[in-house]
């Protein structure tokens, strides 16, 4: 099921600019070995102290980079590098939320090189990837999910029917089986005309560690129809409610910067705007 087209609002072309955004302070490229899959604000490491980002077993340290000052890891044992340097973060306040969840750490052309506590992806500038799920009706309205105020990003702010990262456990699809189901309590199987709609890519400064991280991020989003009867019940905690609602309200709601900004984008391509 697609949504009618109709010409773009006005905010549309300034949440795409919102979505990408320089850095506001200066970023140094992070290496595994050789590999460029992240960067780090200039001065977080030295803030730190170098000597708390040491390990017995693996350094960080500061190398030559396309002719530019750059971080490096070893690629040997990258996994537990990169989480012995999120461990670091942690301690010295300069992490984002924990989550006891790893992400997948890839080169830009996505060749799998390790994987990373979630909590320190933003401040580490690495590339991540989500997924999310436009829920229609067959009546022609849109459910829609109000997020938990007590989320550490976006509270209490409108969201599609489900939006959620994909973990480094997960394929694209497993992630979103997943997600559907803690966030709406729905299988994939229940769903008519599941299909993919596109995708949307972030690339902005972030709030993490007191505004020094950076999201870059790309979001496969999914369309489909919840047959009626159905109702989404969350699961795991992180949705305060749900609500169906008409085209013209998730359109009011959207001029109003009700959404987030990742579902305000998904929606556009959604709207074919």
């Amino acid at each position: 099921m697609t949504a009618p087209s109709q010409p773009a609002p006005a905010w549309v072309a300034a949440a795409r600019r919102q979505a990408q955004c320089p850095p506001v302070a200066p970023r140094v490229p992070l290496l595994l070995g050789r590999e460029c899959v992240g960067s780090v604000d200039a001065a977080v490491f030295d803030q730190i102290g170098i000597q708390r980002l040491l390990d017995k077993r693996w350094q960080l340290s500061q190398v030559e980079h396309q002719g530019q000052p750059a971080w490096a890891l070893p690629a040997q044992e990258a996994t537990a590098a990169l989480n012995a340097l999120a461990h670091a973060l942690r301690t010295a306040g300069r992490c984002g939320p924990w989550r006891d969840e790893q992400l997948a750490v890839c080169t830009p052309n996505g060749r799998r090189l390790a994987t990373v506590e979630r909590g320190a992806v933003r401040v580490l500038g690495l590339a991540t990837q989500a997924v999310h799920l436009v829920g229609c009706t067959a009546g022609g309205a849109l459910w829609v999910q109000q997020r938990s105020f007590t989320k550490p990003n976006n509270p209490g702010q409108w969201d599609t029917l489900m939006g959620g990262m994909v973990s480094a456990a997960d394929s694209l699809h497993e992630a979103l089986a997943r997600e559907t189901w803690e966030e709406a309590g729905l299988r994939l199987e229940q769903l008519q005309a599941l299909a993919a709609g596109g995708h949307v890519q972030f690339a902005q400064p972030s709030s993490e560690a007191g505004g020094t991280g950076y999201m870059v991020e790309r979001i496969d989003w999914f369309h489909a129809t919840v047959p009626e009867g159905v109702v989404p019940v969350n699961q795991d905690g992180e949705v305060a409610h749900f609500e169906c609602l008409t085209h013209g309200e998730v359109h009011d709601r959207l001029a109003q910067g009700a959404f987030t900004p990742e579902a305000a984008l998904v929606l556009a391509g959604f709207y074919g705007w």
